[in-house]
């Protein structure tokens, strides 16, 4: 099993937006040789700066590394750089680990897997949770499916990136509960952005009623957190909500296999859908209220 040692562990991190850019940073910080890839090589020019390796495909950078990070956007993407032609388990080398910490669907992470497997590597499927303070912070949420074993070995890496690192089991596994988390976050927004917009039209200083209820039985990560973006007007993305429709999509389709209802998430699913009609696909997942407001023919901030 491979040994975790700053110095000498090297790693490959492929996706460096807004939440993979701020991760990898840490992991080069903390000591390991870091290699990177992203479609768009600018995006990564923070991290070339500070002294990371550029590769020309996530093959190059797999034959380069012995764990290979992927944090990239859609199930589509996660199959093209794990599983395409030019893809990491092309060049991933036997003993070595593949971590995909992007949301994906259960049974992709199924598959890869299986794929790294037959090379003689490992993988793990790591979703995280935190959005973007959380991946800025190293306080993200880090739900992990694959060998239990590996997942020991990974610890001082992953304890790098995040505060809780919970354990799932077989491949899939954390996954399966990253969409628990969606579903949890989808019905929370609609009572927060539901809640400030009730406060603006009974004439009461949003920010108060943060401080009042942001403490008690009804506060939450997401009223804290993006309660006082959405009262400045800032819908800059912590995690995009063209990311969050396809997070939904996902959950749905798996409780339909499962043969189970979420209503709460269909209706979600729906609003947000009027979100990215809007032209908001990549505003943050608090754009809701702008939804919301067009709705009730409200301008933000009134």
């Amino acid at each position: 099993m491979i040994k975790i040692q700053p110095g000498q562990t090297r790693i490959g991190w492929i996706g460096t937006g807004v939440m993979g850019g701020p991760m990898a940073s840490h992991l080069a910080r903390a000591g390991y040789a870091l290699a990177v890839y992203n479609r768009t090589r600018a995006k990564a020019e923070a991290l070339l700066d500070g002294g990371a390796v550029w590769a020309e495909s996530p093959q190059q950078l797999a034959e380069r590394s012995d764990v290979i990070f992927t944090m990239v956007g859609f199930p589509q993407d996660v199959r093209e750089v794990i599983l395409g032609p030019e893809g990491v388990v092309r060049g991933l080398a036997p003993g070595a680990v593949l971590v995909d910490m992007t949301t994906s669907e259960p049974a992709l992470a199924e598959e890869i897997g299986r794929a790294c497997e037959a090379k003689g590597g490992f993988a793990l499927d790591a979703p995280v949770s935190g959005g973007d303070v959380g991946a800025r912070n190293a306080a993200l949420s880090i739900m992990v499916g694959g060998a239990a074993e590996v997942v020991e070995a990974l610890m001082p890496l992953f304890r790098c990136l995040g505060q809780k690192i919970g354990y799932h089991g077989v491949s899939g596994a954390g996954q399966h509960a990253k969409m628990c988390n969606q579903i949890l976050i989808a019905s929370t927004m609609i009572g927060v952005v539901e809640s400030l917009l009730y406060a603006c039209r009974a004439g009461l200083d949003p920010a108060r009623v943060i401080e009042s209820i942001g403490s008690g039985a009804a506060g939450s990560w997401s009223i804290n957190n993006l309660g006082p973006r959405i009262i400045r007007g800032d819908f800059s993305p912590g995690f995009y909500v063209d990311h969050f429709i396809k997070d939904m999509g996902i959950a749905l389709a798996e409780a339909q296999r499962m043969g189970i209802v979420l209503p709460g998430l269909a209706l979600a699913y729906q609003l947000y859908l009027s979100v990215r009609a809007l032209g908001h696909g990549r505003s943050g997942t608090h754009a809701l209220m702008l939804a919301l407001k067009n709705m009730c023919n409200m301008r933000v901030g009134s």
